[in-house]
């Protein structure tokens, strides 16, 4: 290894990133080398921007650092495969406020894992079964690391896509980005067919089969995919507008009804009335019957009719 200077600077780094303070005697023994030698190799990856700090005395060494950047990991077969099975879990069953970071570092480094260690992973994952509480996860990592690398190489993809009324078909997609919301994952693109930008479900995608065709970007109609698929959905969904009395003072409801305080007015000191707009009624009912008051709802007639059969259910429920 002596006389193979790259190759000793990956091994000496590889050790190096291990957290503890090694020797320079032990580091010279490992790499088969003179202390010279490790000193020069040090200065080296010192240059090439790695912070490998020195420490003096009997218990002194060498040890790499945090700096401003992350350099590249060196890991072995088992850090590789632990690092790929615990990134599958984040991306696939939706850890809050990780799972789009999981995806992309998942696709960079199963682009690199050799054939062997991708097989390894494959197989602990179609081994194992994760307790979740609830609902089960709905994609497979498989699925988003190749629309990730999709979206990567701006690579234009064709599936068979399910729609929410069941009507199946194929899509020719320029796929954008990914957005994971709540347990749920979306892909924003460029529809071919339709000439314009889509949001599809992921599990509701085939199988996906690449076309061989490399597209020029595109500009989205909105900030960014998210803010793009939030107006989106909003366009879509229905918004109720409600108006309720509720009978209580309202700086005891006040706070407790939403984001804003000027849904509520006051009618008298032991009244007042909400206004307000959703597109959840569910939501709705769960926000009125946890204000510990009485209330009467006005309008719209659909909440009126939920609610009627809400109480009905939790009569029957609670039996005779």
């Amino acid at each position: 290894m002596s006389s193979d200077t790259p190759g000793r600077l990956l091994a000496l780094l590889s050790l190096l990133q291990t957290p503890r303070e090694w020797p320079g005697s032990e580091l010279a023994a490992r790499l088969g080398v003179s202390l010279r030698t490790i000193r020069r190799d040090v200065d080296r990856l010192r240059e090439l921007g790695y912070p490998v700090h020195a420490t003096m005395g009997a218990v002194g060494g060498y040890r790499l650092a945090a700096g401003k950047a992350m350099p590249p990991l060196l890991l072995d077969d088992e850090e590789a495969v632990a690092i790929a099975v615990g990134l599958r879990t984040a991306a696939g069953h939706a850890v809050t406020g990780i799972e789009e970071a999981s995806v992309r570092a998942l696709a960079k480094l199963e682009q690199v894992l050799p054939a062997k260690l991708r097989h390894r992973v494959g197989a602990l994952g179609a081994a194992t079964e994760p307790l979740l509480t609830w609902e089960q996860p709905t994609v497979a990592p498989e699925r988003l690391t190749t629309l990730a690398a999709a979206i990567a190489n701006r690579e234009r993809l064709r599936f068979p896509y399910r729609r929410h009324d069941g009507v199946a078909g194929e899509r020719r997609v320029e796929p954008y980005r990914l957005v994971s919301a709540g347990r749920r994952w979306y892909l924003v693109g460029y529809d071919n067919d339709r000439d314009d930008w889509r949001i599809f479900r992921v599990d509701r995608i085939g199988e996906l089969t690449s076309i061989g065709v490399r597209t020029a970007p595109r500009q989205l109609p909105a900030a960014d995919a998210a803010a793009y698929m939030t107006g989106k959905l909003l366009e879509l969904a229905p918004v109720y507008r409600t108006v309720a009395t509720l009978h209580a003072p309202i700086e005891r409801v006040a706070g407790r009804v939403g984001d804003s305080a000027g849904d509520l007015q006051p009618i008298d000191a032991g009244s007042c009335r909400l206004s307000s707009h959703t597109d959840t009624l569910e939501w709705t009912a769960w926000r009125l019957l946890s204000l510990g008051c009485e209330f009467e709802v006005h309008e719209p007639p659909e909440l009126v009719a939920y609610l009627r059969e809400l109480a009905g259910r939790a009569a029957r429920a609670a039996g005779p």
